[in-house]
């Protein structure tokens, strides 16, 4: 029986899948990679995404020394990617498993064999938690972990799991936002509740605290740390009161792309617990990093000598309309880029005849639908000329392509990357 990874690379080239070749059409994606063709002169089409083989893998590199420096279980956020080849890889450095957000992205990273999951949402909807039991009763080395912040959202989620017949307790932990954040109780009494309701139930087993930091008002170090520091505090006080009695380990998690080096302090001053703490980061731009909001917010500007993340995205798009001297129009838009948080910037120049050039005076003014505005004063791109982009947002980003090529430094692409959105 083939596996799903095997299934990924026989899937057929079609239609589906923007940016490549027209001529491979009806060849499989394991073949289409085989020839190893050359993302400039393969017959690719604009605009397509592409991300540097280098790049991922100094990233995937660089995060697994700084979690192993640190005494940090990773669970990357699979929601950034929703790429399973991408989960397997961040598997393959050292993850303890891949976190998700909704019961969709969940039932994908089963399909291809996560063996831990931690849903970073309160999951109440009783077809999902139906879905989760039977998972957890046929595979007993599968384990899932979720959150809960209401009581209510415990008794929905006991009466669906008894209404399943679940045979394995679903293990949760206690969210900690914060007020005027998203989800998650708001202070230490309300969590205290929540703990105690879900701790009478015996569908679900409290394993923990946990929360996201990128939340926290104000958004700088002191204000992380302080809410960092009521995370672990909240864990030792439930952990007082025997709130994880039926755990073998205590997780307390926290970790966005922003504050993974004050995670990392905060986590190191944790006292000695009634059992194995399971430190757990859940970072997940770093696979992809960016060239903009994550290239300006990265703990490694200011924490340079723990490590480094390269971006790794480089959207190229074809001039097809120069109708003022300093105004040039590329054919990807809105369609193909993010642009919630930064426009694009141009980062290279390429003309037909393989001259490659940087993209310094240019800049993307706007995009529309299908076009991007790229101005400037200097040398601005002529008609069929390809201009590469780098964006800002990896979560906005694989989102918009279904099939992306790995490119080497030389141009090579070496495989292709499926997403599931």
């Amino acid at each position: 029986m083939s596996t799903p990874f095997a299934r990924l690379e026989n899937e057929i080239v079609d239609h589906r899948f923007k940016g490549l070749p027209p001529d491979a059409e009806g060849r499989t994606v394991g073949a289409l990679a085989a020839e190893r063709r050359c993302l400039y002169t393969g017959g690719f089409t604009t605009p397509v995404l592409t991300l540097s083989a280098e790049a991922v893998a100094h990233n995937l590199s660089s995060m697994e020394r700084f979690a192993a420096r640190h005494g940090l279980v990773l669970a990357p956020h699979g929601k950034t990617s929703m790429a399973p080849q991408l989960f397997r890889r961040q598997l393959d450095h050292g993850a303890w498993g891949i976190t998700v957000a909704v019961p969709h992205q969940a039932r994908v990273a089963r399909a291809f064999g996560v063996p831990r999951i931690f849903l970073a949402n309160e999951l109440v909807d009783p077809a999902a938690l139906a879905w989760l039991a039977g998972e957890q009763d046929a595979d007993p080395g599968f384990r899932c972990v979720v959150y809960v912040d209401s009581e209510r959202g415990v008794e929905l989620m006991d009466a669906a799991l008894r209404d399943a017949g679940a045979r394995r307790p679903l293990d949760v932990v206690v969210e900690l936002g914060v007020p005027g954040g998203r989800s998650g109780v708001r202070d230490a009494r309300a969590a205290a509740d929540v703990a105690a309701v879900a701790a009478r139930t015996a569908t679900l087993r409290l394993v923990g605290v946990a929360g996201y930091e990128g939340e926290v008002p104000g958004g700088d170090a002191e204000s992380v740390r302080a809410w960092l520091d009521g995370l672990c505090e909240l864990a030792v006080e439930l952990d007082k009161a025997g709130r994880f009695s039926a755990a073998d380990e205590i997780i307390v998690s926290a970790g966005g792309s922003a504050w993974f080096d004050e995670v990392a302090a905060a986590f190191t001053e944790l006292p000695e617990l009634s059992r194995p703490v399971c430190a757990m980061l859940r970072s997940g731009a770093y696979i992809s990093h960016d060239d903009g909001r994550y290239r300006d917010i990265t703990p490694f500007n200011r924490v340079p000598h723990e490590g480094s993340l390269l971006p790794a995205f480089r959207l190229w798009a074809q001039v097809v309309s120069r109708p003022e001297p300093s105004l040039a129009l590329v054919n990807a838009g809105k369609r193909d880029i993010a642009y919630d948080l930064d426009l694009p910037e141009v980062q290279a120049v390429r003309t037909p005849e393989g001259v490659v050039r940087g993209g310094h005076g240019l800049t993307v003014a706007k995009v529309a639908d299908q076009h991007a505005f790229v101005v400037g004063t200097g040398e601005v791109p002529r008609v069929g000329d390809w201009v590469g982009l780098g964006m800002s947002h990896p979560c906005t980003i694989f989102d918009k392509w279904p099939l992306i090529p790995l490119v080497a430094g030389d141009g090579t692409v070496t495989d292709y990357i499926r997403t599931f959105f």
